[in-house]
């Protein structure tokens, strides 16, 4: 397995719990990836991920693996879920944790959305239910599954939502420009904009509108350090501070067949790991492009080229003295000209957005480990075209020039929009991090902070596989490949792998708790033989 983010991680566990005998190189010398974990001075920071969003998903995975997400992390439910400040100066809205409360916030800033919200919230609670029954659990490794009565009954209305943008069909049910930002804003959670990004991802609104929005105390990496624990609880063997070099492929019969990995200790020594079948949950582009020979590419350069990347992120992590009431523990601020935001990441030419929508965690308002006594966390992410030449961060403003200007920027508009206006003065800690990071630390493709984004080329079964055509034996996990991106389709991404791995072309997602399958076979062609 290379690659120790969730996705690796969860798959390794899952894996392990199967019966195999499980491997995993790690880059850094602690695992978790992106969804990573800073500490200075009394403050920590989650580096990545901040939403704990589907929270069934993270259960099911938990009950998979004998266990519940309620054993392994204390969840606070957050009220407000977020607070959303507004270019124009109108008044900050929170959106709360009941269907309810949001229904009647719609119909206080537009007389009649707050119905026309209910009947969008309905719509995305069946769709959100349609895509777990028959979309996010499966490989498209057969589409028999798929012709179902309830799949294509839906399917003029299916039709519609993934040609028709998130823009739009949000614009037929609310017009004030706010409600259609609150609306649209998923789309950057799925790494796109709101008019790249199919309307059938306005199943995420049910998620954070009517499903509420949770937190683990103690952050992110708590659910990192449980999933590492129960990989290595079932067996799982974890190596971090090592990096693959190359995935080692002989021929077998007509086609080519992995055999192992090739990875760098952290003193420079090369190593060769004998395998039955290799696992990267590592960036798609990464491993396609550089750890495999041309020849056995499944996605070579030309695919990427015509591909749309996500957005790439500046991140600021500041320690700030003194209270910060004016934001909640999640805080969006929203420009005005919201397509210009969008056209300068997504265009040609990109450029950094002046101003930027910017998304702003205040995770000690809910959790005292986060600060010091006295003191708050702040967690600032400004979406950036993907571009490492944009530069890397630093701690204290040692940053590359245009990273630390953006952030020196966006505190100041921090300051201006929630009403803060000696913040600057009070922060005590401050680091950044920049596109060029993210392609350093992560091999993320073009310094990206999601991978591709959900288009509808990029989406569900258009979007990268999790088996390679050309290298028998080779499988892929995560963000960068089906079902896409966020901490939940990482582990439903597990999940997808060891049902190729078993040959299991259904659509449901596996019975609780999971049962080894007692054997590689389980109908499966033989892409794993003995890796028991």
């Amino acid at each position: 397995m290379i690659g120790g983010g969730i996705a690796g991680l969860a798959s390794a566990a899952l894996l392990a719990r199967d019966g195999y005998r499980v491997t995993l190189l790690e880059k850094q010398e602690s695992v978790g990836g992106r969804a990573g974990e800073w500490a200075q001075d009394g403050f920590r920071f989650d580096t990545g991920p901040s939403w704990y969003l589907m929270p069934e998903v993270f259960d099911h995975f938990f009950r998979l693996l004998g266990t519940t997400a309620a054993e392994q992390l204390d969840l606070r439910v957050l009220d407000p879920g977020y607070r959303v400040f507004f270019e124009d100066g109108s008044a900050p809205v929170d959106v709360r944790r009941e269907r309810r409360l949001n229904e009647e916030l719609f119909e206080r800033l537009e007389p009649g959305a707050g119905d026309r919200l209910g009947a969008y919230l309905d719509s995305a609670r069946k769709t959100y239910e349609l895509a777990k029954r028959h979309f996010l659990y499966t490989s498209f490794a057969s589409v028999r599954p798929l012709l179902t009565a309830e799949v294509l009954r839906g399917g003029p209305k299916l039709a519609r939502l993934l040609l028709e943008s998130l823009d739009t069909w949000a614009g037929r049910h609310v017009s004030d420009p706010r409600l259609r930002q609150i609306l649209g804003y998923p789309a950057v959670f799925l790494g796109s904009a709101p008019k790249l990004a199919p309307s059938m991802y306005h199943l995420m609104s049910h998620l954070d509108l009517a499903d509420g929005v949770l937190y683990p105390q103690g952050g992110f990496t708590r659910l990192i350090r449980a999933i590492a624990g129960l990989a290595e609880g079932h067996g799982a063997r974890i190596i971090t501070g090592v990096e693959a070099t190359a995935i080692l492929t002989e021929r077998s019969g007509t086609k080519a067949r992995a055999f192992g990995v090739r990875y760098r200790d952290a003193a420079g020594a090369e190593h060769t790991l004998a395998a039955d079948a290799v696992v990267s949950a590592a960036d798609l582009h990464h491993t396609e492009t550089a750890l495999l020979p041309r020849h056995l590419q499944s996605y070579p350069e030309r695919y990427w080229r015509r591909r749309v990347p996500g957005p790439g992120a500046v991140l600021l992590m500041l320690g700030v003295e003194g209270a910060l009431p004016e934001l909640a523990h999640h805080s969006l601020m929203f420009t005005a000209d919201w397509d210009a935001n969008f056209a300068a990441i997504f265009g040609r030419p990109t450029k950094v957005p002046e101003p930027a929508s910017i998304y702003v965690c205040r995770p000690s308002a809910t959790d005292p480990s986060a600060a010091p006594p006295g003191h708050e966390n702040l967690f600032v992410l400004v979406p950036v075209p993907a571009d490492p030449v944009l530069g890397a961060g630093g701690v204290g403003g040692t940053g590359s020039e245009r990273v630390e200007r953006l952030a020196d920027t966006v505190i100041g508009q921090i300051a201006d929009w929630a009403g803060i206006p000696d913040l600057a003065s009070r922060i005590r800690l401050r680091r950044t991090v920049g596109p060029a990071d993210f392609a350093r630390d992560f091999n993320s493709w073009r310094g990206g902070v999601l991978g591709p984004a959900h288009t509808l080329r990029q989406s569900a079964f258009l979007r990268g596989s999790n088996k390679s055509r050309r290298v028998e034996g080779l499988f892929y996990a995560g963000g960068t490949t089906i079902p896409g991106i966020g901490l939940p389709m990482c582990l439903i991404s597990a999940e997808i792998l060891l049902k190729r791995l078993r040959g299991d072309i259904t659509t449901a997602a596996l019975p609780e708790p999971l049962e080894a399958s007692g054997g590689a076979g389980q109908g499966s062609p033989a892409d794993v033989k003995a890796a028991r």
